[in-house]
């Protein structure tokens, strides 16, 4: 199975459509601020759409030498060859994504539970999306809010029960968060609202970045 490259995805950028910035705008400027692993998200817009942003975007992170993951939709992920697909609570399981992309994509789990690693692991997840942190306005349908306490059993029992997938908090991050969500043992964040609302969202990333690397 395809592994992950943990520096790599220790900031994950979800892309997100704001009044002052398209899709494709926010993946620029999060390569440009030297993020090094995008996910393309695009709920509720149709597929010609998100095809034409995913195969530019997709050429931009290859550029950039970035890993790029498409939200929710696997038969797009394996017919423009990107990265790997990233799969919400009622998206596609991730058993059923393993048993079509093979073990050459990357396909990460949306989790809010220990059940929720658990199962992912034992479907063929390479990584865990785990959260919210707190609540955010960039998703609809919210899971309740971990918090640092969250993160902090969510790890230790994942390790108890050896599992020792990534697992990347998400979900209302700020830059002053960070350092002590990465203190409970979480592999990396994603973020997306905290880039994008930032006066200079490129050196807004990288600032992040820095924060990360501490």
């Amino acid at each position: 199975m395809r592994r992950i490259e943990e520096e790599r995805a220790m900031l994950q950028f979800i892309s997100h459509y704001t009044e002052r910035y398209s899709y494709l705008d926010s993946i620029r400027m999060a390569l440009d601020g030297g993020c090094r692993w995008v996910q393309l998200r695009m709920k509720d817009v149709a597929d010609d759409e998100v095809r034409r942003v995913a195969e530019e975007a997709q050429r931009w992170c290859r550029d950039a030498g970035a890993t790029f993951i498409i939200d929710d939709r696997v038969e797009l992920v394996r017919q423009i060859g990107a990265d790997g697909v990233h799969l919400g609570k009622n998206d596609m399981p991730v058993s059923e994504a393993r048993a079509l992309l093979g073990d050459n994509f990357i396909i990460g789990g949306t989790a809010n539970t220990f059940d929720d690693i658990r199962s992912h692991y034992e479907a063929g997840a390479n990584y865990i999306g785990c959260g919210p942190f707190r609540f955010t306005t960039t998703k609809k349908g919210l899971a309740p809010v971990l918090g640092l306490e969250g993160y902090t059993y969510l790890i230790k029992r994942a390790r108890e029960e050896g599992i020792n997938l990534p697992i990347v908090a998400i979900g209302g991050i700020t830059a002053e968060d960070i350092p002590a969500i990465m203190s409970t043992g979480v592999s990396g964040v994603a973020l997306s609202g905290t880039v994008l609302r930032a006066e200079n969202p490129v050196e807004e990333m990288k600032k992040l970045i820095k924060i990360t690397e501490k």
